[in-house]
C-alpha cells in the first residue's frame, strides 16, 4: 500500500512538472549597465589622438573631419587631403551625431545637448554649455541577441545606461508578442555650416538645430551660438533613423517610410507627408523633384530585400515610387550633380549617372573596397567604409583616389 502512495505521489509529481515545464522558455536577457548622470556627465574630455573602437558618423566642416566612436568623436586635420592626420579625440560619451556652425560644435551626449568652441581648435577645445535632459529618448545600443530587457534597478531620473550583459535566464512564458525598445544612418559648398554624411540625424538650418531620435524631433534656436534654446519638441514618426534638408524641407528616413515636413515656421516643422514601403534600414537624400533611398534588408532592419528606391517628391503632400534598382548591402549614398554615389557596404562604391532618375545608369563600380557612407564636398568625395578614410577628386564619369587613410 505504501508503494502504491508513493508510485501516485511521483506520478503527480512529473505530471505537474510537465506542466510547469511547458510554461518556462530560456530567454536571452539584457541588463543595463548604469552610470550616475553626474559621474556620466563629468567624463567629457578633450585627449591625444586615441585607437578607433568603432567608425561611426562622418562630419566635414572647413579643413577637418570628424568621425563618430563609440565613446565620442576623432577630430582629423585635412588641411592636406593627401596626409589627413588625427589630431584630438573628443570624449563624448552616449554620442551620436554632431553639426557645426561657425566654430561651434553640438553634440548628443544622451539625455543632453552638448556645446562646443571649437575656434582654436588645433589647441584647444572648450566645453561652453551643456543643456541637460532634453532629449527623452537616446540610442541605448540594446544588444541584437536579446529577447528581453530587464530595467527593474534602473532608475531613469538618475542613471544613465552605458552598456548591457546578456544572460540566458529561464522565465515563465508570455502569451503576448514581445516587444523590445530598439530606441535605436547633394553636393554642397562649404561655408560655416559644416556637412554630415547621410546617416546623419542633426541639421543646422539658418538659426536652426533640428534633431530627431527614434521617434521625437527636437528643434532648437541657435542664434546665440554658444547658447541654444530648446524651441520645440514633438512626435515626427516611428523609427526615425536619418534627416535631410533640402529646399526648406525636411526629409525623415524611417525603418517603414520617409516623413516630409516643411519649415514655413522653422521654430515648429510642419508634417507634410510620409512615403511607406516595407521595412527596411533607410538613409535619404534629396535632388530637385527626386528623392534617393536605400532600403538593406538581411538583418535587424526588417526584410531581406535591399533596394535603391527614386521617390518623386515634385508634389510634397503626395510622394510617389518613380522607380527601384536592385543593391546587395546599401547604406549611406550623396549626390555631386548628376552623379549619384551609393555606398554597397561589403560590394563596394556604386556610381550612377541620374540625368535620368527614372532610368539610373551605373556608370562605375569599385568592388574592392567597404562603403558605409559618403560626403560629396565641392571639390572632393569623402567616404568611409572598413575602418578606413577614402578621399577622391572628382574626374568626368569617375572618380580619383587622393590617399586612403587608415583609423585604426
Amino acid at each position: 500500500m505504501k508503494t502504491k502512495f508513493i508510485c501516485l505521489i511521483l506520478t503527480l509529481c512529473f505530471a505537474f512538472s510537465c506542466d510547469k515545464k511547458d510554461d518556462f522558455e530560456i530567454v536571452q536577457v539584457a541588463t543595463p549597465l548604469v552610470m550616475s548622470k553626474a559621474d556620466f556627465r563629468n567624463s567629457v574630455e578633450v585627449s591625444a589622438p586615441q585607437t578607433i573602437q568603432e567608425v561611426g558618423k562622418i562630419y566635414a566642416y572647413k579643413d577637418f573631419i570628424f568621425i563618430g566612436d563609440v565613446e565620442g568623436i576623432h577630430v582629423i586635420d585635412n588641411t592636406n587631403p593627401e596626409t589627413p592626420t588625427t589630431i584630438k579625440f573628443i570624449k563624448i560619451p552616449g554620442n551620436e551625431d554632431i553639426s557645426v556652425k561657425d566654430d561651434y560644435l553640438y553634440a548628443d551626449s544622451a539625455t543632453d545637448l552638448l556645446v562646443f568652441d571649437i575656434s582654436n581648435i588645433n589647441d584647444e577645445v572648450k566645453l561652453v554649455e551643456r543643456l541637460e535632459d532634453v532629449f527623452s529618448v537616446y540610442d541605448y545600443q540594446m544588444p541584437i541577441e536579446a529577447d528581453e530587457a530587464d530595467y527593474s534597478k534602473l532608475n531613469w531620473e538618475d542613471d544613465i545606461i552605458v552598456g548591457w550583459t546578456v544572460t540566458a535566464e529561464r522565465r515563465k512564458k508570455r502569451d503576448d508578442e514581445r516587444f523590445i525598445d530598439f530606441v535605436s544612418d547633394v553636393a554642397v559648398i562649404e561655408s560655416s555650416t559644416g556637412t554630415g554624411g547621410s546617416l546623419a540625424r542633426f541639421q543646422i538650418v539658418n538659426n536652426y538645430l533640428y534633431t530627431v531620435g527614434s521617434y521625437e524631433m527636437s528643434i532648437f534656436n541657435i542664434s546665440n551660438l554658444s547658447q541654444p534654446v530648446l524651441a520645440n519638441t514633438h512626435y515626427a514618426g516611428w523609427n526615425i533613423e536619418t534627416m535631410f534638408e533640402a529646399d526648406d524641407y525636411l526629409f525623415l528616413g524611417s525603418t517603414n517610410g520617409m516623413y516630409i515636413y516643411n519649415l514655413n515656421n522653422p521654430a515648429s516643422p510642419e508634417y507634410v507627408s510620409e512615403f511607406t514601403h516595407w521595412e527596411g534600414c533607410d538613409p535619404v537624400v534629396v535632388d530637385g523633384d527626386y528623392a534617393y533611398l536605400t532600403l538593406r534588408g538581411g538583418n535587424a532592419c526588417g526584410q531581406l530585400e535591399s533596394v535603391l528606391e527614386v521617390i518623386d517628391v515634385s508634389d510634397k503632400a503626395n510622394p510617389t515610387l518613380a522607380a527601384r534598382y536592385a543593391l546587395e548591402n546599401p547604406y549611406g549614398l550623396g549626390i555631386k550633380g548628376n552623379t549619384l554615389f551609393v555606398c554597397d557596404g561589403t560590394a563596394g562604391l556604386k556610381i550612377f549617372n541620374k540625368e535620368n532618375p527614372l532610368d539610373l545608369n551605373m556608370i562605375k563600380g569599385y568592388n574592392d573596397i567597404q562603403s558605409k557612407d559618403v560626403i560629396p564636398l565641392q571639390n572632393s568625395l569623402l567616404m568611409i567604409g572598413g575602418n578606413v578614410l577614402y578621399q577622391f577628386e572628382y574626374l568626368e564619369n569617375d572618380i580619383k583616389p587622393i590617399s586612403t587613410y587608415s583609423l585604426n
